[in-house]
């Protein structure tokens, strides 16, 4: 199986070879404003106690995190949603690695603030096993320190190319996590934390897994 980041870099130079350069310095810029805002930095951290969400899945059935604790660890991936390519390949990474987390005594579950509708969409058409979970308002991503607004400019870009962040996320409030991945052990500890404001970087899944093995037991 190829390195995630490997994958998310050819979805990189494709969209290179595509969109106009003058386009693409629009979302460059956006990631540089980001990074400057310190985000990375506000992250909830290794070592912090992650906050306990009730959450609703696609079908509205209410996945509470203190219930899936109670089985093992929790690989958290907060993605935006299944407009984007590189989330839905890192969603993909996941699925391919589901059954052999399982064995581990281990859970993974997805949240980003588009609707269930969407979810629905993004389970069926990818094959997703594990359960994809809506934040509305990204209230959830919040409490990890996740959350910024799109600016105005790249809000004109987006309906410039026909993505209504409005209408997937069923809010006017133009909030987005940035992708990231927490890993939480069943006492409800963060063992791993990693976000980044570029979104076309991700950790690679192997490596998250590596802080699985002191909590991971036999179903």
């Amino acid at each position: 199986m190829a390195h995630l980041q490997d994958q998310l870099d050819d979805i990189t130079a494709q969209t290179r070879n595509l969109v106009q350069p003058e386009r693409l310095a629009i979302g460059e810029r956006s990631i540089e404003e980001l990074f400057a805002t310190g985000i990375e930095d506000r992250i909830l951290p290794t070592g912090a106690q992650a906050p306990s969400f009730a959450l609703p899945d696609f079908s509205g059935k209410i996945v509470r995190s203190a219930d899936l604790l109670a089985l093992g660890p929790l690989v958290v991936n907060f993605f935006r949603g299944r407009w984007c390519p590189y989330c839905v390949t890192e969603l993909e990474a996941w699925r391919a690695l589901y059954p052999g987390l399982r064995e581990r005594g281990a859970m993974v579950i997805g949240i980003s603030p588009q609707t269930q509708r969407q979810s629905d969409f993004t389970a069926a058409q990818h094959a997703i096993p594990f359960p994809l979970l809506t934040d509305l308002g990204c209230a959830v991503a919040n409490k990890f320190g996740l959350v910024w607004t799109v600016p105005e400019y790249l809000q004109r870009y987006y309906r410039g190319i026909l993505l209504n962040i409005p209408f997937v996320n069923g809010d006017e409030s133009w909030k987005l996590p940035l992708p990231a991945t927490y890993v939480i052990s069943p006492d409800g500890k963060v063992v791993y934390a990693e976000a980044h404001a570029d979104f076309r970087v991700r950790p690679e899944p192997e490596d998250v897994l590596r802080s699985l093995p002191a909590f991971a037991r036999s179903e």
